[in-house]
């Protein structure tokens, strides 16, 4: 059984929400397989060196997959100020003494002026928002993607021990069908030489001159093309490379894709040498299986 932990998928998901500096933000990062490592970033141009840090931090911690970061980002309410235009609050005043006093002279008795009233009044008070920092932004903004990134890798983890489970029983199988394999060819070995040694007895007993040389050549030539020591040897030692590989702490995707091909070359040699109806089945039921770990591995970082 292969430890679990060691393993990484390429896909993943995580989120985070965060504030500071008057802005309140969320982040969103996911991956998909990929051949090698991508990452793209969606955040806002005005934030300098934003995207740069991310793409480094990414990259100290993934080595495949097709990564997507997402942040969006606002000012929060109540963060602005208010601002008073004193040239224009002066002209305001100036005119409603004026209206008081034209009042007063006629008799008029006006309600009291409010501040609120005055305030009101357009191009007297400007709401403003505070200057934002990008660079001292960005930094907020980095410390608080790293636990974001952190559940991501989890995630990928996670998903990795998932995958390594299933991995593990596959080459579990392939393992037993190479004995199975190995057990019918033994058994298959006396049974081919009984039918050789049949059918050269016919071609002796029908041919009046042999060269023996070319007996012994032609015998040799059969018996290579039918024996399968060499394609089990290779499938046994290819289990042995798997687990090694599934075991390892640095990513093994790559290899094991590698690894795949080469359990399905010698599947195919063993059906083409089988030359027995249930050597040919099992070499079948191999080829099924590393077919579906090779679609496995395709998640593997």
């Amino acid at each position: 059984m292969v430890n679990a932990s060691t393993l990484n998928s390429m896909t993943g998901f995580a989120s985070g929400t965060g504030q500071g500096l008057g802005f309140g933000w969320s982040w969103d990062i996911r991956s998909v397989n990929a051949r090698g490592l991508d990452v793209r970033c969606r955040v806002p141009d005005w934030i300098s060196g934003l995207e740069q840090g991310l793409k480094a931090a990414i990259s100290k911690r993934v080595a495949r997959g097709n990564i997507s970061v997402s942040l969006r980002i606002q000012r929060e309410e109540g963060e602005a100020s208010l601002s008073i235009n004193e040239e224009i609050l002066s002209r305001t005043l100036e005119a409603i003494a004026h209206v008081e006093a034209r009042a007063a002279a006629l008799g008029l008795v006006l309600a009291q002026s409010r501040a609120t009233d005055i305030l009101s009044v357009k191009g007297i008070s400007e709401a403003s928002a505070p200057e934002a920092d990008p660079e001292a932004l960005a930094a907020l903004l980095l410390k608080d993607f790293t636990p974001v990134l952190e559940s991501f890798l989890d995630s990928r983890g996670k998903e990795g021990g998932a995958l390594a489970q299933v991995l593990d029983g596959q080459i579990a199988q392939v393992e037993s069908l190479t004995r199975a394999a190995a057990s019918e060819a033994e058994a298959r070995r006396e049974k081919t030489a009984e039918t050789l040694r049949a059918n050269l007895q016919k071609v002796l007993e029908n041919t009046e001159e042999v060269d023996p040389d070319r007996v012994a050549q032609e015998l040799a030539l059969i018996a290579v093309k039918s024996d399968v020591t060499e394609e089990i040897d290779r499938l046994h030692a290819h289990v042995g490379t798997a687990r090694a590989l599934l075991a390892q702490e640095a990513p093994s995707g790559r290899k094991l894709d590698f690894l795949m091909q080469e359990f399905n070359r010698e599947a195919n040699t063993l059906c083409s040498k089988a030359q027995s109806a249930a050597l040919t089945a099992i070499g079948l039921d191999l080829k099924a299986v590393i077919d579906q770990m090779r679609e496995q591995v395709q998640n593997v970082e």
